[in-house]
């Protein structure tokens, strides 16, 4: 609405008033929005799995007489392995060799893309995880990591030494996508376009709806007249008017009073 300077106010009731005359839109918006998220998950996208293997990092270059005893020096040299260890597990010298023994036809870039190194709660255990759209792939490539990496790494860092924790497990449950999620953002975007919706047609209005918008915008200016809506009025009438409900043709036709014809009844003119 526009005032009399030509400014754009939003009256808040009248917005809220636009809103419950639109719930309806609001409603059908939200829930084709939500169905059709959860439409387009169950459809299009894949679920994914993944599966954990876990390492222990040990620092053998750091000298300790108490065989019994892992001091701090030892934990934070270890932990500082990890990252470079991490590298290494990305690297084509590895990866590659995962790829040979599982048998599995896949690039070298959706193989590093599709597995994952890091530490875990910040001590010097990591874990490798891989992610598949097959449980059973993530499994079997994750326990290969597993596999190999140690020897690898052994190979390559002097002093180090990598000893698995636990081999994979064969995932039960999907890691994505969430459908719950997935369906309230859905649902969340149908109900802001419903909103847009309704805020752009009330600010497009620039049809006055009753005479308090007048009086309450240009006070100095007095309102002559009103156009009462007959039609739409609850009332019989306004004024003098009044509402007539004319009656069909056929019943104006049966209430005509036809002449006597005579005694005979029949009518010979």
């Amino acid at each position: 609405m526009n005032d009399k300077n030509g400014e754009t106010v939003i009256d808040l009731l009248d917005l809220l008033g636009a809103f419950i005359k639109k719930i309806w839109l609001v409603l059908l918006l939200t829930a084709i929005g939500a169905v059709a998220a959860l439409g387009y998950t169950l459809i299009f996208v894949k679920p994914l799995y993944k599966a954990s293997a876990l390492m222990y990092v040990n620092n053998s270059n750091v000298n300790n007489s108490n065989a019994n005893y892992i001091s701090t020096t030892e934990i934070q040299a270890a932990k500082s392995l990890v990252d470079t260890y991490a590298v290494i597990l990305e690297s084509p010298y590895v990866i590659n060799e995962v790829t040979k023994l599982s048998g599995v036809d896949y690039s070298y870039e959706k193989m590093a893309k599709m597995v994952e190194a890091k530490a875990v709660n910040n001590t010097e255990i990591f874990s490798v995880t891989v992610t598949s759209t097959s449980p059973e792939e993530a499994e079997k490539l994750a326990n290969l990591y597993a596999q190999v990496l140690p020897d690898k790494i052994t190979s390559i860092v002097n002093g180090s030494d990598v000893k698995v924790v636990d081999y994979a497990k064969l995932p039960t449950k999907r890691s994505s996508p969430s459908y719950s999620r997935n369906t309230l953002v859905g649902a969340l975007l149908g109900f802001v376009i419903s909103a847009a919706i309704i805020v752009i047609g009330y600010l497009s209005d620039d049809i006055i709806h009753s005479e308090e918008y007048i009086t309450t915008t240009y006070p100095d200016i007095p309102l002559l007249t009103v156009v009462p809506d007959l039609y739409n009025s609850s009332n019989s009438g306004y004024g003098y008017y009044k509402k007539t409900t004319r009656k069909p043709a056929s019943a104006l036709n049966s209430s005509r009073v036809r002449p006597n014809a005579g005694n005979g009844g029949e009518n010979n003119g």
